[in-house]
């Protein structure tokens, strides 16, 4: 492991919490595509299968950030731990419903609860945060880090849903996904030295972080990454059949997630200088580019290399999203503003991924690879438009800087006060 890795996992309990993110956020890139896999082969019905897939993929948008937000009040202990007994015994009653063939709305009810699920990678870089407040080329690495273990999740989680559904029974994928959930949640709950203290009651504004004008700007932009993500992923797969290669299809989607891991990596080594938010720009620039390839391809190699070439700007603009939430959603209201970019990546892969179906039912796969072209250009032109409100702002004449910090190339730290006026 590089030297800059290797310090920051020199803080005790370091290790511990970020090997139970790992396990707590396989469920994300297991549980999808667990469903779809274990209800096309129980009822043959891929319709019902994407339709449940979209509907636990909309309510964990929806209730995320509120449990979040409950985590910011009353700690991750005392929150995630019914949370997820709540959404564990939901897939428990989901995967029944489906292996006894019973009513389809009570799959939809079932799917709609196990939505109830917390962002585990909001708690972790929670966690982060407040072991390297002050510290901002350590946090800037221990953000990257997170977004090789996020990649790393969807190269292998998707492998072994859809392997051991296919090669063992139908519900192990999900029920897999369920046990990691558990896992992970109770060993990360139990590690109280290193979790965030709830703020006081009297320093939690009235209404959501996503009142902040700058968090507003980075969901709105991921809500169209996310249909980036969710376009190619139903396009890639539409491709492969359409060259006698289906099963080919997740080896080049993890060649997409290996490129984000890489860059992740070396991203994490660098001292960059300069305001986050001229780094955010370019890097959704960068990821709106790298669509213009995927329209020329014509065979799987070919398109390996262009998704390849496609993640290398994902988990840098990642990392330096993560930095600008910090910088304009107040220290109270953090994990919930972290998860509000989680819910706008969900929102817009279910757009992403109903739009390319649709385009790939209309006009074939080829064509399917303009709807992430065009959600990569939607993306930049949010950032451009929205570049004003992510940037420092001038000194005021008042007070001192406006500007936040506490991060790679910024001018200095912001207080908790200035950023609650800022929110409101």
């Amino acid at each position: 492991m590089p030297s800059p890795y290797r310090a920051i996992f020199g803080r005790p309990g370091t290790k511990s919490f970020s090997a139970a993110g790992l396990l707590g956020r396989m469920p994300l890139s297991m549980m999808g595509i667990g469903i779809v896999t274990m209800v096309s082969q129980l009822t043959g019905r891929y319709g019902l299968a994407g339709a449940l897939s979209a509907t636990l993929a909309l309510s964990a948008a929806v209730l995320g950030p509120q449990i979040s937000r409950l985590v910011d009040r009353h700690g991750q202990s005392r929150v995630l731990r019914p949370a997820t007994l709540v959404s564990i015994a939901a897939v428990a009653g989901l995967l029944l419903s489906a292996q006894q063939r019973w009513a389809d709305w009570l799959l939809f009810v079932f799917a709609g609860c196990a939505g109830c699920v917390p962002s585990v990678g909001s708690m972790i870089r929670a966690r982060w945060a407040e072991i390297y407040r002050g510290s901002p080329r350590e946090l800037h690495t221990a953000y990257s880090w997170e977004s090789i273990v996020d990649e790393a999740c969807f190269i292998f989680g998707p492998i072994l849903s859809i392997g051991l559904s296919t090669a063992w029974f139908p519900e192990a994928g999900p029920l897999l996904a369920a046990v990691f959930l558990a896992a992970g949640v109770c060993w990360l709950t139990a590690q109280r030295a290193t979790e965030p203290v709830p703020h006081p009651r009297e320093q939690h504004t009235k209404g959501s972080a996503l009142r902040s004008r700058g968090l507003q700007v980075l969901v709105v932009t991921f809500v169209a990454t996310g249909a980036i993500f969710g376009a190619i992923d139903v396009v890639t797969v539409a491709f492969a059949e359409e060259v006698g290669h289906k099963a080919a299809a997740s080896l080049v989607l993890a060649v997409y997630a290996l490129g984000s891991c890489l860059a992740g990596a070396v991203f994490g080594l660098l001292h960059l200088k300069g305001h986050a938010s001229r780094r955010w720009v370019v890097g959704v620039c960068a990821m709106a580019v790298s669509m213009v390839p995927l329209q020329l391809v014509g065979s799987l190699p070919l398109l390996a290399v262009a998704l390849f070439v496609a993640g290398l700007s994902i988990a840098p603009t990642m990392v330096t999203t993560m930095a600008l939430i910090q910088e304009h959603v107040p220290r109270s209201k953090l994990t919930e503003g972290m998860t509000w970019t989680s819910t706008g990546l969900a929102v817009g892969v279910a757009l992403g991924s109903s739009a390319a179906g649709w385009v790939v039912d209309a006009a074939g796969a080829a064509r399917g690879y303009l709807v992430p072209g065009a959600a990569g250009l939607l993306a930049a032109l949010v950032a451009f438009a929205g570049y004003r409100r992510l940037r420092p702002q001038p000194t005021s004449p008042l007070g001192g800087p406006a500007v936040a910090g506490g991060l790679p190339g910024n001018d200095g730290p912001v207080a908790e006060r200035q950023d609650e006026e800022r929110v409101a």
